[in-house]
């Protein structure tokens, strides 16, 4: 029976991850931006007894090689460690398994044209399934620390490595820039140069015209060579662009930082929510340009139509896991204020059938159709041919299964990976037939100012 203890830390989960960076397979689930109604807790996993991971049809437990669909396989380990438990249920994780499910997986769910390059190899899908959690309770600044065995000794050796460890955090020893030049630009390479990325959409928009799509989302990846460590460019990116479901992954063989903004779904006592982004527009220089970009986003017919239909591809895939008549709209176009831009985000809920998991719920429902398009299938095929590189974990989504039955996971967007020495990130929007290709290209870099500044 999982042992749950409420202890006094008077230190964040990211001072408190501090102490553990090192450790490899460790991830911290932050909600950096303080915001009630959607930074509610944050976790550390520590010490995995079983890591999960999957590469195509390839399979691996603890690096050895087993037989099965990924996602069934995946949803029998979850199931395997199934528990009930009264107590805590207002804390949607006490055990269970963190990590990502890349975009790429979704070839193992429909049948997508493989013709696209992969500039990195990492697994599909990887889960470390953990002894360890560390709560952080942040509306009633509570913490508390599990143990899956049951064991007092475990707890007990953790805080006191916590209170003899940790300290507090000096932002502002970090140098970070301002402003970005000509010339710190010129230091990232990308997959499309300018006019590429603008032909790809005028190209794009050629399918809508032709009734292939209504809106796809189009992206490009950034790179550059990056020795420094993965935390402490996420310590720099959570000091300039807090966001409610930003996490810090440290598996064997790559880093994951994000600060992402967008969740895609949220499992708890059964009730579904997700909450699709569509609509950007740039932080002003000034107050007066701030409120005017605000006011141009939520004024934007445009920008509120693509949300509407990804809202409308959201309760058509809700609708295939959820009750009859359960999946409603609860929010349409809510203004959301971020570091660098705003964003227009809609919230659609519902209630799981009573044969629906919450593997089985994010499979059916993967990937998010901000990040894709509608319809989602065709969408995900024109992505391969005009995107021309695999996203891998960009657009994919990074969370946890708690063994009750929860889940939440973000998309990962505004996430860096970093592998051997090399930092990768993906920008992208989605486009309809009245984008305009140089204010979407526009739209890509701001978006990538952030991840650009701590990478520099």
């Amino acid at each position: 029976m999982v042992k749950v203890k409420e202890v006094n830390i008077k230190f964040n989960s990211f001072e408190v991850y501090n102490v553990f960076k090192n450790q490899i397979n460790t991830i911290l689930l932050d909600s950096s931006k303080a915001d009630g109604s959607l930074s509610k807790y944050s976790f550390i996993g520590l010490n995995p007894y079983l890591l999960f991971e999957a590469k195509g049809n390839d399979c691996y437990i603890n690096k050895e090689k087993i037989q099965g669909n990924p996602f069934e396989v995946l949803e029998k380990l979850v199931s395997k460690y199934k528990f009930a438990m009264e107590d805590y249920k207002e804390i949607p994780l006490l055990s269970g398994a963190i990590g990502y499910i890349s975009y790429d997986a979704a070839r193992g769910i429909e049948e997508i044209p493989n013709t696209s390059k992969e500039d990195f190899s990492i697994s599909d899908i990887s889960f470390a399934f953990y002894k360890n959690i560390i709560i952080f309770d942040l509306k009633n600044n509570k913490q508390y620390i599990t143990s899956l065995d049951g064991n007092d000794e475990e707890i007990e050796d953790i805080l006191s490595l916590i209170i003899k460890n940790t300290v507090k955090i000096d932002y502002n020893k970090d140098n970070i820039k301002a402003e970005l030049s000509e010339e710190d630009y010129s230091k990232f390479s990308s997959n499309f140069i300018k006019e590429e990325y603008k032909n790809a959409i005028s190209r794009l928009k050629d399918y809508i015209v032709s009734g292939d799509v209504y809106i796809a989302n189009m992206t490009q990846r950034f790179t550059i060579e990056n020795k420094e460590n993965g935390f402490d460019i996420y310590k720099k990116l959570r000091s300039i662009n807090k966001a409610p479901f930003s996490a810090y992954v440290n598996f064997e063989d790559i880093e994951i930082i994000s600060s992402s903004p967008e969740r895609f779904i949220e499992v708890k006592d059964r009730k579904v929510i997700t909450r699709p982004i569509k609509g950007t527009r740039p932080r002003g220089k000034n107050q007066e340009e701030d409120l005017k970009n605000s006011l141009e986003l939520i004024n934007s017919e445009k920008d509120k139509a693509e949300l509407l239909m990804v809202v409308d591809l959201e309760r058509n895939d809700l609708s295939k896991v959820c009750k009859p008549h359960s999946v409603k709209v609860t929010e349409l176009f809510k203004l959301e204020k971020y570091a660098t831009v705003f964003h227009l985000v809609s919230t659609v809920e519902g209630m799981l059938k009573d044969n629906i998991s919450a593997v089985k719920c994010i499979k059916e429902c993967f990937p998010g159709g901000s990040i894709t398009g509608t319809p989602k299938i065709r969408s995900m095929e024109i992505i391969e041919e005009l995107e021309g590189l695999k996203r891998n974990i960009y657009t994919g989504i990074i969370g946890y299964f708690d063994f009750r039955g929860n889940a939440d996971f973000n998309i990962a967007i505004r996430t860096i990976v970093k592998k051997d020495n090399k930092a990768y990130f993906g920008v992208g929007g989605g486009i309809t037939f009245d984008s305009i290709e140089e204010d979407e290209y526009l739209e890509t870099i701001d978006k990538a100012k952030a991840l650009m500044k701590v990478l520099l």
